[in-house]
């Protein structure tokens, strides 16, 4: 049977129960709020290392002014009530002081892929992420850390910058989890009033267009107007980007609204040429919108024919 993990706030409080863990160490960040998607992280955590360690902290530094770090939910008694039925071993939550001794005056730059697409929108928020993250990984010095694909240029600066630090951590994805109509799981959502939600669906409907389109072989530029013509015709939807990224890379590929202009035609064609001799490319697909006030973002993966004239139109 679960239990409720052990709580500490401290830095101190952090390192003591660190010190009574023997074994692997699984980590999993979060902004609490918790939801399934946390838990089926938490979940598969479990299964890569004896132990598993989540925090729950807002995280202060990826968030510009005038975003919802005030308004962003904080329900720890809850989050640890949740988390008890999946068996963490250990939560962190610091408060900012704790977090952050000192203000923070280190930047750290992922390069290209974090400045494309939510870099461009929210341009401090992956500096903000990656500080935050090696902070914890210096901390609590896991084995395994465990992020969730939904948040995928997150994931893409993460693998980046630990490649490029060589920090000792090995990086897991874990897939999106979704509600029963198809809405990707996000603490954000509960933001959302009925009809909004409604319209939410939207976004991974989108989704679903450009996946069929891509399985009948057609151009990259058709793929991604499947994916924005969803979007456009949907009331309450405000797009702020669609985008296809090489998986393997994050190369912009394609892009509409606030990416179109983001797209590098160099790098474009070489990967485009690179795949060609495969007949077909792993890419992946992101899109962002407001669905009333709410920012949502949700993606999928997407092989893209670049055999023949399958490439351009």
């Amino acid at each position: 049977m679960n239990s409720t993990p052990q709580l500490t706030h401290t830095r101190e409080e952090l390192a003591q129960a660190l010190s009574q863990l023997e074994g692997t160490r699984a980590l999993v960040m979060t902004m609490g709020a918790l939801h399934r998607g946390h838990l089926e992280l938490v979940r598969q955590a479990q299964e890569l290392a004896d132990h598993v360690i989540v925090t729950i902290f807002v995280n202060p530094t990826q968030f510009a002014p005038g975003e919802d770090y005030d308004a962003y939910p904080r329900t720890l008694d809850a989050d640890m009530e949740a988390l008890s039925t999946v068996g963490a071993d250990l939560v962190w939550a610091p408060s900012v002081t704790d977090a952050y001794p000192t203000p923070a005056t280190t930047r750290i730059d992922a390069g290209p892929v974090a400045h494309i697409l939510e870099g461009a929108t929210r341009p401090t928020h992956f500096a903000g992420v990656a500080l935050v993250v090696s902070k914890a990984m210096n901390l609590i010095r896991p084995d395994v850390a465990l992020f969730g694909q939904k948040d995928a240029q997150q994931l893409a600066v993460i693998r980046t910058f630990v490649r490029d630090l060589d920090m000792p951590v090995r990086i897991q994805a874990v897939e999106i989890v979704r509600d029963s109509d198809g809405v990707a799981l996000s603490s954000r959502n509960q933001y959302l009033s009925e009809e909004e939600r409604v319209h939410a669906r939207s976004l991974s409907r989108a989704i679903d267009e450009a996946r069929a389109a891509a399985a009948l072989g057609v151009p990259l530029d058709e793929v991604l107007r499947a994916a924005s013509s969803v979007l456009e015709a949907e009331e309450g939807v405000v797009p702020d980007y669609v985008a296809i990224v090489d998986d393997d890379d994050f190369t912009l590929l394609a892009g509409s609204g606030s990416a179109a202009e983001q797209v590098d035609e160099d790098s474009r064609e070489k990967a485009l040429e690179a795949a060609a001799t495969q007949g077909s490319l792993r890419a992946r697909i992101l899109l962002a919108a407001r669905v009333g006030a709410t920012r949502l973002i949700d993606n999928a993966d997407v092989v893209i024919s670049v055999a023949g004239g399958a490439r351009h139109e």
